[in-house]
């Protein structure tokens, strides 16, 4: 019973972190910078970048106003199925690692959902000459018609393709384009310590789902 109370504030503490830090500075960011607006965090690798994004992780998009609700459609299945496998995962008091994995990519999933079904609602437009404000009456966009508040900007190198290279020679080549938010990045570094620790993971998993079984049946 301890081992399972654990696991189950592990998994709220986790998702209340992430989603605490992600929607406070969404929400500070919406309501105090002009859409495009920009500043230096740390010298010229690291701004917040004010942009509005109408589909997936990182800025992509696709399908104009339908794919767009199909788009949060498929997000809300996506969190309610990650949600329940938690919860399994809770149930069954998995190792804290793959709790935490979990908890990480739910929590992300969840705050991007967040901004789709809500801030449409509950803000006014953000524009390059207007800053948003809270409204219950006036807001932008229905219900999952919402857009992602992306900030985070890492332009960590920014030079030029050689000019012999075939296609794209003398084009400028800027690494890490991408604008993202603090949602995305606990999706990501959720995958990647999914990706790292995997064997640890699953493997332990299946050994205590193995136990579990023989102690059941005796």
């Amino acid at each position: 019973m301890k081992s399972k109370n654990k696991a189950i504030w592990l998994a709220i503490g986790t998702v209340a972190l992430v989603l605490f830090v992600d929607q406070v500075l969404k929400i500070w960011i919406k309501t105090h910078f002009f859409l495009g607006e920009e500043i230096p965090v740390f010298d010229n690798w690291f701004f917040l970048h004010f942009v509005e994004n109408e589909g997936m992780a990182f800025g992509f998009s696709f399908g104009g106003n339908s794919g767009k609700i199909l788009l949060s459609l498929l997000r809300i299945v996506a969190v309610l199925a990650i949600g329940y496998y938690l919860y399994l995962l809770i149930k069954r008091e998995s190792k804290p690692l793959k709790i935490i994995v979990f908890s990480l990519i739910f929590a992300g999933a969840l705050g991007n959902i967040i901004d789709s079904c809500f801030y449409g609602l509950i803000f006014t437009e953000s524009t390059y000459y207007q800053i948003a404000s809270f409204t219950l009456k006036n807001g932008y966009a229905p219900f999952l018609h919402g857009r992602v508040v992306d900030m985070l900007y890492f332009p960590l190198i920014e030079t030029q393709w050689p000019t012999w290279f075939p296609f794209i020679g003398g084009q400028e080549f800027q690494f890490f384009r991408p604008v993202f938010n603090i949602a995305d990045s606990a999706i990501t570094i959720g995958v990647f310590m999914l990706i790292i620790f995997y064997k640890n993971i699953f493997e332990v998993s299946a050994q205590k789902e193995a136990i579990h079984k023989i102690k059941e049946e005796y």
